[in-house]
């Protein structure tokens, strides 16, 4: 009788020390953490460079742009013009990048079942690469000053669906089977992109090499508008699909006994990565890294839960593109450094120790 008693007073307590609840906290944590890093990322990128702008002036301006005219608004029309025409676009064009790309890494990982998976996986960077140098350097001029960005996109696009057409085998993909076909069209288009290069001039052959290693320098708003109009929608979707990506980490097998289609699934969510990557790299060249170490980063932080997982991956990646485009801006006094080198260089040490920590862990990745 007294152990039914004290098992009574345990059960009563333990509300007060349930997982949920704590992780509850954390998750309210996080997302605020990330939510308060991309608005102050964004406020100091729009204030600091080589003309330095109070906090009310970019306040200001921004409500000016908006429709909201107050006394903040900058007397100079100099700075006006530099926040709404030059750092504006610039700070919504690193926005929406990193979450795109974040969001596609966390899809990727998802699909794969793996930790260490990426959007350049299924050959999406590769193509928008080569696709981006057989624009610089044959000079195509038949979308005119959208040629670069519009091959890169149809040359990313159409990586992925050519190593999804080819890894696909009697209906169904292996994931394996995926990821080698993946690697082949990697090195296709590397190869191609090699060759495009070498017959190039000097100057289309820095051009391209410069836009390999990406940046936000001249992003225009009707660049922003077009990212904005295919990358949110499509993190809207990715974030709905976020139920049976729970699903799918049980297992195909175990998820096809639960009434998901997976093939289906793995289909949308291929072509949904190849969208997002594609148009983020599109305007802004191929910037590494964010789309592994922001989900992970997340994962590790929140736990496997899609629904938010994706969300605060969408608000990790903003951030980190933001504040690496602010430290693009600035380390070097009059020069603008490739934002992918940046990435890289944060992203290199932290997937390392990833892949270290990974093996250490037994069950890591769950």
């Amino acid at each position: 009788m007294s152990s039914r008693r004290s098992a009574a007073r345990s059960t009563s307590r333990r509300p007060r020390s349930d997982p949920d609840v704590v992780s509850a906290g954390r998750r309210t944590l996080v997302i605020v953490g990330f939510a308060v890093l991309l608005v102050g990322g964004t406020f100091v990128s729009a204030s600091v460079g080589q003309l330095p702008v109070s906090t009310r002036d970019v306040m200001g301006a921004l409500l000016h742009g908006i429709g909201i005219d107050t006394s903040w608004r900058p007397d100079d029309a100099i700075i006006e013009q530099t926040l709404l025409q030059i750092r504006f676009p610039r700070v919504a064009m690193s926005i929406l990048v990193g979450a795109t790309l974040a969001v596609a890494g966390a899809v990727m990982q998802a699909i794969f079942g793996n930790p260490l998976a990426e959007p350049g996986v299924v050959g999406v960077s590769a193509g928008a690469a080569l696709g981006a140098a057989i624009a610089i350097a044959f000079g195509l001029t038949a979308f005119g000053g959208w040629g670069v960005a519009i091959m890169a996109f149809i040359g990313g696009f159409a990586a992925t669906v050519l190593v999804y057409a080819t890894a696909r085998v009697g209906g169904r993909t292996e994931v394996v089977t995926l990821l080698l076909t993946g690697i082949a069209v990697n090195a296709f288009a590397g190869a191609g992109l090699a060759l495009v290069m070498f017959a190039a001039d000097t100057g289309s052959r820095e051009q391209i090499v410069f836009w390999q290693l990406g940046s936000m320098n001249g992003s225009r708003w009707s660049e922003v508008l077009i990212v904005g109009l295919v990358g949110l929608p499509t993190c809207l979707v990715g974030c709905l699909l976020a139920r049976r990506y729970d699903l799918l980490s049980l297992g195909e097998r175990t998820a096809a006994h639960l009434g998901l289609r997976v093939e289906r699934l793995r289909v949308g969510s291929i072509l949904l990565v190849a969208l997002l990557t594609g148009v983020a790299v599109a305007f802004a060249g191929i910037i590494s890294f964010v789309g592994l170490v922001v989900p992970h980063l997340v994962r590790m932080l929140l736990g496997p839960s899609h629904r938010t997982l994706l969300v605060a991956s969408m608000l990790g990646g903003a951030a980190l593109l933001v504040w690496a485009d602010l430290l693009a801006r600035t380390l070097v006094t009059g020069s603008d450094l490739p934002i992918g080198l940046l990435t890289s260089l944060i992203g290199g040490p932290f997937f390392f120790y990833l892949v270290r920590t990974t093996r250490a862990k037994a069950g890591g990745w769950a």
